[in-house]
């Protein structure tokens, strides 16, 4: 079981960001381009923890040199169930410096959307202080 998937099963936030590259890239399922850097990464994955209800991953696959995983996901956002997939690459010291986030119905995405917009400020504040 890799890591990341260990601390957020375990809603181990603090252990989710020390996985985190300084200088990681986090590409949304929900907004047009991606963001840069520890602070805000970690800010957004502690939102999206508040945000989605009965999460589980169901599924990992990780690549030969394992630098790459694919962690296969459901949840629920409101009353709306979503599945969706965390693709993970580590650089050569072993932190996540990509995360790529894809969901799907397109229903659930907006809803994530829309959930992750109204925390938007607090995310901000959150990655400043950080």
């Amino acid at each position: 079981m890799h890591p990341f998937r260990k601390a957020v099963e375990a809603h181990d936030l603090d252990a989710v960001e020390a996985l985190l590259a300084e200088d990681v890239v986090f590409t949304s399922p929900v907004a047009f381009k991606p963001y840069a850097g520890k602070a805000l990464t970690a800010a957004i994955l502690r939102a999206v923890d508040q945000v989605f209800t009965d999460f589980r991953y169901v599924r990992e696959m990780a690549s030969e040199d394992g630098r790459n995983h694919a962690l296969v996901f459901e949840a629920k956002v409101g009353d709306r169930k979503i599945s969706g997939c965390d693709f993970l690459h580590t650089n050569e010291a072993g932190g996540i410096d990509d995360l790529m986030v894809m969901v799907r119905p397109l229903s659930a995405a907006q809803a994530l959307a829309e959930a992750m917009g109204a925390r938007f400020e607090q995310i901000g504040r959150e990655a400043s202080a950080g």
